[in-house]
């Protein structure tokens, strides 16, 4: 059977002169500079892995959803300096995705929600594969559902 979903994580490119910026700077683009101070609780957006202890990162403001439409949408990310792109198979979810509980958000080609449902991680592809045998299911955006944050995408395969 071939899997219904790619997941798709954000191109480290646009942020990667960011690291260069001094704090003043980044404040004025609402972001901070981090050290993660444990082996968890800082996952990439980019890596779609949690970055360990003593990585440093940036904290800040994405629009994650820049539909036409009024579920437009931004929130803060984490990017680790230097972080490579995760590239995953059709079907594939990342340990940064199957550790959390996680909210999934369905959106048709117009940008309009037409699902939405919280998931412990280890359920992700069951529900992923779910939402896209609906032909109205275009994307579909994961968000750690505890503080509300995008994570990645997911599209159909």
């Amino acid at each position: 059977m071939t899997a219904a979903f790619r997941i798709i994580p954000l191109d480290y490119s646009p942020f990667a002169p960011l690291f260069d910026l001094d704090a003043t700077a980044l404040a004025q683009r609402g972001a901070v500079r981090v050290t993660a101070d444990e082996d968890f609780g800082f996952p990439c957006r980019v890596s779609l892995d949690d970055a360990k202890a003593g990585d440093e990162l940036l904290l800040l403001p994405f629009t994650h959803h820049a539909a036409d439409s009024p579920y437009r949408a931004s929130g803060p990310i984490f990017v680790r300096r230097g972080a490579r792109l995760s590239t995953l198979a059709a079907g594939e979810v990342p340990p940064s995705v199957t550790r959390r509980l996680m909210s999934l958000r369905a959106y048709d080609a117009a940008g309009m929600m037409q699902s939405a449902s919280v998931v412990d991680g280890q359920e992700v592809a069951d529900t992923l594969t779910a939402l896209f045998s609906d032909p109205r299911i275009d994307y579909v955006h994961l968000h750690h559902a505890k503080p509300g944050c995008y994570s990645c995408r997911a599209v159909r395969a």
